[in-house]
């Protein structure tokens, strides 16, 4: 009998062991393979602009082809070398989408939207400035 609580003991044991490491795996390493910033996907972000900008049934194919191309040729930008060039292009970018958007979205709609990316950006200021200051 106790060579059989034993062993149900080390099974569950182990058991318990691994399944705690394959948990463990999951998001760091996800984080990790993209700098350590958290990239939201096409559909978390049409999901969050459907609620917050109350987007009509006509508009979100507009808007998601939008992301979807910002997002393809933000790709192509972060392959490029030089720092200067990428940040050029990444602001140009921004400015591009922002046009396509204003085109898409009603004036009450561009304004949420506007202060939407606002508050992202500060995020990236923040981090961009904390980066300066280490590098210095």
């Amino acid at each position: 009998m106790s060579k059989l609580s034993l062993m149900a003991a080390l099974a569950l044991g182990g058991l318990m062991a691994c399944s705690t490491l394959v948990t463990a795996q999951d998001a760091p390493q996800a984080d990790a393979k993209k700098g350590g910033k958290k990239q939201f996907t096409i559909e978390q972000q049409m999901e969050r602009m459907t609620t917050t900008l109350t987007l009509t049934d006509e508009q979100k194919p507009k808007v998601k082809a939008v992301l979807e191309g910002q997002q393809k040729k933000m790709q192509e930008i972060r392959s490029e070398s030089d720092q200067d060039t990428r940040r050029t292009k990444m602001q140009d970018l921004r400015k591009e989408t922002e046009t396509k958007m204003k085109a898409i979205l009603t004036d009450e709609q561009f304004k949420k939207y506007q202060e939407m990316s606002q508050r992202r950006g500060k995020k990236g200021q923040g981090a961009d400035k904390k980066a300066d200051t280490e590098t210095k």
